[in-house]
């Protein structure tokens, strides 16, 4: 099969489209004809070299959290999934014509195959981050860095929920979250004063999803570290907030097809690259700029 690798860390240039052996299910996997797989922030760390003391890779290495595609393959223990069945989901080594996924859920009709190839990290990743917050109905929960891929979902899952949500963003930004039920502002200096006009009766929760150095704010907003959680600044702890990184509220990936289906969750695409575009996808990525999720597009309908 053909797939995006890289030899070396390096910048974008280091990725190449070279030809390995086709992977195959395991037990408890699936293996998929991957028609989409999104650009995480994680996967240019790893190529970058930022990761190598944490996560040792081999070489070639195959870049790629997520992906959506037509399953081919069936795992021993596997239930509940057939060849055949088109499904989105989390595993590895995705950049590539044939993946193997650990956890999948059935693609909802109504969204396209851009938008389920960067669906999985987004939905698991704010579903978590709501459990860890303990974010319940009629409370107010604050995201800063509301319009990216996890601070959607987060919204979305938090309005679900029964949350007011007020969000963070660029101006640009600010229609396209009141479109999600958020209350937009601006982030950076002056953050509490805009916080507090739009919820004159307090924030219960705050999640950081931008990582831009908002941790000392979002805790003066709540008025607890406790009422804080951060996906993006590692330093958050030393302001006594927690952080999280390991993936495990797989549920989150059913429950936005689920919503998706009703109507009630979406995500947004920034842009598409064919697979050998993969090195123009890292640099859109990194560029701090992507209006929604940088997606490769591997097989065509």
């Amino acid at each position: 099969m053909f797939a995006v690798t890289f030899a070396r860390y390096g910048d974008p240039s280091v990725l190449e489209v070279t030809e390995l052996p086709e992977p195959h299910a395991g037990p408890g996997q699936v293996r998929i004809a991957v028609r989409t797989a999104a650009v995480n922030p994680f996967d240019c760390k790893v190529r970058a070299g930022y990761m190598k003391d944490f996560v040792p890779i081999d070489f070639p290495s195959v870049p790629g959290l997520e992906a959506a595609g037509v399953v081919d393959e069936v795992g021993e223990g596997v239930t509940g999934v057939s060849v055949g069945d088109q499904v989105f989901g989390l595993g590895r080594a995705t950049w590539a014509q044939y993946a193997v996924l650990d956890h999948v859920a059935a693609k909802p009709a109504v969204l396209g195959w851009p938008e389920v190839g960067g669906l999985a990290v987004a939905a698991e990743t704010a579903q978590r981050s709501l459990d860890a917050l303990g974010a319940g109905p009629g409370q107010t929960l604050l995201i800063d860095g509301a319009a990216g891929g996890v601070g959607s979902a987060a919204a979305q899952f938090a309005r679900a929920a029964g949350l007011t949500v007020i969000g963070t963003a660029s101006e640009a930004n600010h229609a396209y979250l009141r479109t999600l039920g958020v209350l937009p502002t601006l982030y950076g200096s002056g953050l509490a004063g805009r916080v507090a006009e739009l919820a004159p009766n307090g924030v219960d929760l705050a999640l950081d999803t931008a990582g831009k150095g908002s941790v000392p704010d979002l805790v003066a907003i709540t008025g607890s570290p406790d009422a804080v959680l951060s996906i993006a600044d590692f330093n958050a702890g030393r302001h006594g907030v927690r952080t999280t990184s390991q993936a495990s509220a797989f549920g989150a990936l059913a429950k936005a097809a689920s919503l998706a289906e009703a109507g009630e969750f979406t995500l947004r695409v920034d842009s598409v690259y064919p697979l050998e575009g993969a090195a123009r996808a890292h640099q859109r990525s990194e560029s701090g700029h992507p209006a929604g999720k940088v997606v490769l597009s591997v097989r065509e309908e």
